[in-house]
């Protein structure tokens, strides 16, 4: 079955994450689609049930869609360790715990890291983009950037665990990049890059008709 192109005007980005926000639209732009995300109409959070990033990325997306009637698009993302078997993995942001503090979250890393005795500190962040109509039809894509950690923490760009990883090829974290140089290379523009590929360049060609 061909890929399913997005024809709609409207679209929900399933997420109650503002870091995320902003990166997300900035992939958007140019395609003549009204934005609003789940926090703006009020949508419950679903728990994230799922055992891989593809699969909570297309339950946030279809409790999304089901619940206000428009296609909805949701990111599961998350930083794996090689050192700690993958860890934080699916639950990079559970690491934050409640209140979202990636300082904490860091530092829960970096403390595993030392308790592991490994040398080893590469990393890749992983990213899986879903994209539900409310028929429950999905286009489900992953994106993926290698690198290691560094410590202590540096820059102030970015979210998450942006100021300690350092991506391939590179000498500065992601927290002191330019955000449209991460935008670039990241785990996110890799993942979008193949859903825009998917189910939305038709509408760049449109817009310059």
């Amino acid at each position: 079955m061909p890929p399913r192109a997005f024809t709609d005007s409207k679209l929900v980005i399933a997420t109650h994450n503002q870091g995320k926000l902003p990166e997300i639209a900035a992939f958007l732009d140019g395609f003549g689609i009204s934005l609003v995300s789940a926090g703006e109409l009020g949508l419950d959070e679903p728990d994230e049930t799922e055992t891989s990033y593809i699969g909570n990325a297309i339950l946030k997306a279809r409790a999304a869609a089901l619940a206000s009637g428009l296609p909805a698009l949701a990111d599961d993302s998350g930083l794996a360790v090689a050192a700690l078997n993958g860890d934080p993995g699916i639950y990079s942001a559970r690491w934050a715990g409640p209140n979202k503090d990636f300082a904490q979250a860091m530092q829960k890393v970096e403390d595993a890291l030392q308790a592991s005795g490994s040398s080893d500190r590469q990393a890749a962040f992983m990213c899986a983009l879903s994209l539900v109509w409310p028929d429950g039809h999905d286009e489900t894509v992953e994106g993926t950037v290698t690198g290691a950690l560094v410590w202590p923490p540096r820059g102030q760009n970015g979210f998450g665990y942006d100021p300690v990883f350092v991506a391939n090829g590179y000498d500065i974290t992601f927290g002191e990049m330019d955000p449209d140089k991460k935008h670039a290379i990241g785990h996110r523009a890799d993942a979008f890059a193949k859903l825009l590929h998917r189910c939305f360049n038709h509408r760049a060609d449109d817009q310059h008709d």
